[in-house]
């Protein structure tokens, strides 16, 4: 049995972006400024506490941080966009000068627009820019970064009954359109980061399936971002039940990905995350 894959050879590199280095895979670290969170790591709408997280995942060893304030697990209620704005500005502004950049998890424009303004760098939007019709526009009159999730229904109801023919086909034509309606929106194809949402409106198969084609999603020149840490598919094949207790999964998970293409990390656990793609480059380096 084959533990660890091989990297798969000629994947395009992906178009630079804000002078990120591509060469190995960068760790997104997740600050949840909810009442709650699937992974029980929600702080609330405690700035203070996010301030000390975010900074504590920088010097782990995080790139990047992606701070959300609206919760969207499967069944979550949304909040109001004014709710979500008071809790997530007071903590981009303090992270502004932070060192790495900052990621916001909104769907909605004023939020992104309140976001951008203060020195985020990065829209994260599980919706690829749909549910607000204001938010392509957003992104768009900025310099922004943008994930481009893709999902099936809406938080509340999407692990109901998703179905699809061609999980993988679906799911990679959605992005592409969504990619393709950025670009004619004025967005440069440099800025657009590509996301299949694993979890959201899929089945474990479904998820299964997806992240087993992961090179598929790096075809054309698009950055990839993975965000599978905790979540139900790591509790389907490990039998764990508890969302905090997935962190070994979770790794084994990330680092799937990561040879398999995946250039940006979406976790909870950066430094267990961190050291595993150490230990994992560094054998690489002496083969």
């Amino acid at each position: 049995m084959t533990l660890l894959p091989n990297r798969p050879e000629a994947l395009p590199m992906p178009r630079p972006l804000l002078g990120w280095d591509w060469s190995r895979p960068l760790v997104m670290g997740i600050v949840n400024v909810t009442d709650d969170s699937f992974s029980g790591d929600g702080l609330k709408g405690e700035a203070g506490a996010a301030i000390a997280q975010a900074r504590a995942m920088i010097a782990a060893g995080a790139d990047l941080i992606d701070l959300g304030a609206e919760s969207t697990r499967p069944g979550a209620a949304p909040v109001s966009v004014a709710q979500e704005i008071d809790r997530l500005l007071p903590v981009v502004q303090a992270l502004a000068d932070c060192g790495v950049p900052l990621s916001v998890d909104t769907r909605h424009a004023a939020t992104m627009a309140a976001c951008l303004a203060a020195g985020a760098q990065i829209i994260n939007d599980i919706s690829a820019l749909e549910d607000d019709p204001a938010a392509l526009a957003v992104v768009a009159e900025s310099q922004a970064a943008v994930v481009l999730m893709h999902k099936q229904g809406q938080p509340a109801s999407m692990q109901q009954a998703p179905r699809y023919d061609d999980v993988v086909a679906e799911v990679l034509a959605y992005l592409q359109t969504r990619a393709a309606a950025c670009i004619a929106a004025g967005i440069a194809p440099e800025r657009i980061i590509l996301d299949p949402g694993i979890g959201f409106g899929k089945t474990q198969p479904h998820n299964i399936t997806l992240m087993q084609a992961l090179p598929r999603f790096r075809a054309d020149g698009y950055a990839l971002l993975l965000g599978v840490s905790r979540k139900s598919l790591i509790g389907h094949l490990t039998g764990e039940t508890q969302p905090s207790l997935r962190i070994p999964g979770s790794v084994a998970a990330a680092l799937w990905g990561a040879v398999q293409g995946a250039n940006i990390l979406r976790v909870h656990d950066v430094d267990k995350t961190v050291q595993a793609l150490r230990v994992w480059q560094g054998l690489a380096a002496m083969a």
